[in-house]
């Protein structure tokens, strides 16, 4: 069965975000060090990346490392750190031939000097870009930024520059690390884990939440696709009944 085929029939989501979970676990079971496990992710990451250019997806997100995961073991976070770096280096001729733009969302300012440095190089060359944009949530927590958010809008309102009677929605949105992205359509997770670990609390209100088993060096195009076709057989009602809809 050619699963893409039956993607490309149904309505796609403009926005994917995905728990990239299960690299760890993948490690263990083969009796490896948890590096080798984010290593074959790196895998995961390429193919689901291709996966959404290909079918016309215009948004990924993926939570790259949290803010929680700093309090993991030292050598594990500079593995991360190398790992991250290494990969922006071997995948920007990817992203600029695919026409792929590339941001990033959380609190970078904590990121190694050496990270940041590169990844800001990746984002300001592949700026132009219009095919996709591929988002990494980088030293994020969905808490922190609205926090953060609550903090310039308070500074705003007591200089006169928003009024409080005036905020909503969009004046919140438009403080989010995500300002320049829609709300997320399908929340991936993969490892069998059915949590949200404080990722795009806000954003994801709406959202059509997907957990599958499979550890995240083993997730393939299919197994994207498989997701995809889930979603697109849910009815999305934001509040109304389904009398309504039709």
């Amino acid at each position: 069965m050619d699963l893409k085929n039956n993607v490309l029939k149904g309505a796609l989501p403009k926005h994917i975000a995905i728990i990239m979970d299960g690299n760890g676990r993948w490690a263990k079971q083969k009796g490896m060090l948890r590096a080798f496990g984010h290593e074959n992710g790196t895998k995961s990451v390429r193919q689901t990346v291709e996966a959404c250019a290909e079918l016309g997806v215009e948004n990924l997100t993926l939570y790259a490392f949290s803010t929680e995961n700093w309090n993991r073991p030292k050598l594990e976070v500079q593995t991360l750190m190398k790992l991250l770096v290494s990969s922006l280096k071997k995948e920007i001729k990817t992203l600029q031939d695919n026409n792929i733009k590339l941001t990033a969302i959380g609190s970078l300012e904590t990121l190694p000097k050496k990270v940041f440095k590169e990844l800001t190089e990746v984002i300001e060359s592949t700026k132009q870009n219009t095919r996709m944009t591929l988002t990494l949530a980088l030293s994020y927590g969905s808490r922190a930024e609205i926090i953060n958010s609550v903090k310039e809008i308070s500074i705003k309102v007591k200089n006169n520059i928003i009024s409080a009677e005036n905020i909503d929605e969009s004046i919140i949105n438009e403080h989010l690390y995500t300002r320049n992205l829609p709300d997320v359509d399908l929340l991936i997770r993969t490892s069998g884990e059915q949590r949200i670990s404080n990722f795009l609390l806000w954003q994801i209100a709406y959202a059509e939440l997907y957990f599958t088993s499979v550890l995240w060096p083993d997730f393939t195009k299919q197994h994207l696709y498989e997701a995809i076709i889930e979603y697109q057989k849910r009815e999305r009602r934001f509040g109304k009944t389904s009398e309504q809809l039709s």
